[in-house]
């Protein structure tokens, strides 16, 4: 697997989708990171549906890390977008067949190229947790915010509880792109039914019935980033989340072993 590991890897780490994936993502979270502390003291608020984030929580032990959980949403529709391409183009390039020459198990394949995205979500988390607290630290001072208890343990510990679970987010949202992927084994497809979904439809259901968000897979994958919401339980989207996860695993694992490599 390690091999198939290695080879993933080598697709993943062209310039272009590695600088174009993080520049995406990392759009949103400057922008979101630089709007809550410019906007503190505004009173149409600075955060998602002019709600406000104040003082009290930017200077809590979680406050160096709240900018980027608010992300959670464009964090996940990058890697939606890359692990399905990355699934889809094997059909539409014709290069599943020579993969399956040199790694005849599907299934062994197919765990292996998970992995490889996997640590590519990783490396997406991490540099944009990075890139916003550092951008918090800069601007603190102008918003006149104390980062006393950002750096303590009790900090240290939010910022690792939180960035696991933006980490565990992205992953999600990356098992919906490659199972939407191998569903429609088209790049163009799979990618902009994942895009409608997630920015547009999930939404319009909030105003058929505002219930309705709390059984979608992009809400709770996108509350877990947030760590819980005013609408929304952390456990309940964790719960909810994963049981979505796993179903999409089981027909991904079921489709790739079973369906023809041929588009």
């Amino acid at each position: 697997m390690f091999k198939v590991f290695q080879a993933e890897w080598r697709k993943l780490r062209r310039p272009v989708l590695v600088l174009g994936s993080l520049a995406s993502s990392l759009f949103f979270t400057v922008l979101v990171t630089v709007f809550m502390f410019k906007n503190i003291d505004n009173p149409q608020g600075n955060a998602d549906r002019g709600a406000s984030i104040g003082r009290p929580i930017l200077e809590s032990a979680s406050g160096s890390i709240t900018a980027v959980s608010q992300v959670g949403l464009f964090l996940g529709i990058t890697a939606l977008c890359i692990f399905a391409a990355q699934s889809a183009q094997e059909y539409t390039y014709g290069t599943l067949r020579n993969l399956l020459v040199r790694q005849p198990a599907r299934l062994k394949l197919l765990a292996g190229k998970f992995a490889a995205m996997k640590s590519f979500a990783l490396l997406i988390a991490v540099v944009n947790i990075s890139v916003s607290i550092a951008i918090a630290f800069t601007l603190s001072d102008g918003a006149k915010v104390s980062t006393a208890m950002w750096f303590t343990n009790e900090g240290l510990a939010a910022i690792a509880r939180s960035s696991l679970n933006i980490f565990i987010s992205i992953v999600y949202f990356g098992v919906l792109g490659i199972t939407l992927g191998l569903i429609f084994r088209s790049p163009i497809s799979s990618i902009s039914i994942g895009v409608i979904w997630s920015l547009i439809l999930e939404g319009l259901l909030f105003f058929v019935n505002e219930n309705i968000p709390k059984w979608t897979p992009v809400s709770q994958f996108n509350t877990i980033a947030a760590g819980g919401s005013a609408d929304i339980s952390y456990t309940h989207a964790l719960t909810l989340g994963t049981s979505y996860v796993f179903l999409g695993t089981i027909i991904s694992a079921i489709l790739f072993a079973k369906r023809d490599v041929a588009n």
